[in-house]
């Protein structure tokens, strides 16, 4: 009796694995591009934008690294070379400096001898200029992030209108299968706009906050210059 009760059970186990095994089976061959095919043709600008988002996120990211590469001995060698009236080798090393803050300095040199208000008004314009550049490409990169998860949600919406379509016409006739295009166009759609839009969210976020770390050093060398062009007149 005891044998007999342990090979039912062991029995039972066994099919359950197989079930278990088959189930798993059946997952791995869910594809990614099959569900990508199952959200129609709204997974096309949903797509379209998460190639626009991650080129502009790789393309600012080291646009604004580069940007921020500044030479701890530049302004150094600016002071030196101003305190001496090389001012012809301090526009030559700013030049040889792409950076935002070789740029606004070169400004700055180019106008010393004239007022310092001035002076200062031509290195806010430069700055202004440079932080456009830096911001280039980050407004479409918010848009993205607000309009990959609209997109998805309307997906949704004719996701579920075609299945309520499908389910009319059948009548009494309703089936699972008849529901499923419907129903996968729904649920494809809103979960891939929602991930482009939540990953153009954080990258816009990162960005922005590289670009004010940018403009922080762009403010704190312009005042050290202004600084040292007040420096002759105490």
């Amino acid at each position: 009796m005891v044998n007999l009760l342990f090979l039912q059970s062991t029995d039972a186990a066994a099919d359950t694995a197989n079930m278990a095994a088959q189930a798993a089976q059946g997952a791995v061959e869910l594809k990614f591009w099959d569900l990508v095919l199952k959200g129609g043709w709204i997974m096309i600008p949903i797509f379209l934008l998460s190639i626009i988002a991650v080129y502009i996120f790789v393309e600012r990211y080291y646009a604004i690294k580069r940007a921020a590469k500044i030479d701890d001995r530049f302004i150094d060698q600016i002071k030196d070379n101003i305190h001496n009236s090389r001012f012809d080798a301090a526009l030559a090393l700013c030049r040889n400096n792409d950076t935002p803050v070789a740029r606004m300095i070169e400004k700055g040199v180019s106008r010393i001898g004239r007022p310092l208000n001035d002076v200062n008004t031509a290195i806010e314009n430069v700055g202004n200029l440079e932080i456009s550049k830096l911001e280039k490409g980050l407004p479409t990169l918010a848009s993205v992030s607000g309009g990959a998860p609209m997109l998805g949600f309307l997906g949704t919406v004719m996701g579920m209108i075609q299945a309520f379509y499908d389910m009319s016409n059948a009548g009494s006739n309703v089936d699972v299968s008849l529901l499923s295009s419907g129903i996968y166009q729904a649920m494809v759609t809103t979960v891939a706009g929602l991930i482009v839009g939540i990953i153009s969210y954080f990258a816009y976020n990162i960005l922005v906050a590289r670009v004010e770390k940018v403009v922080f050093k762009m403010e704190a060398t312009t005042s050290e210059f202004m600084d040292l062009l007040h420096e002759p007149a105490k």
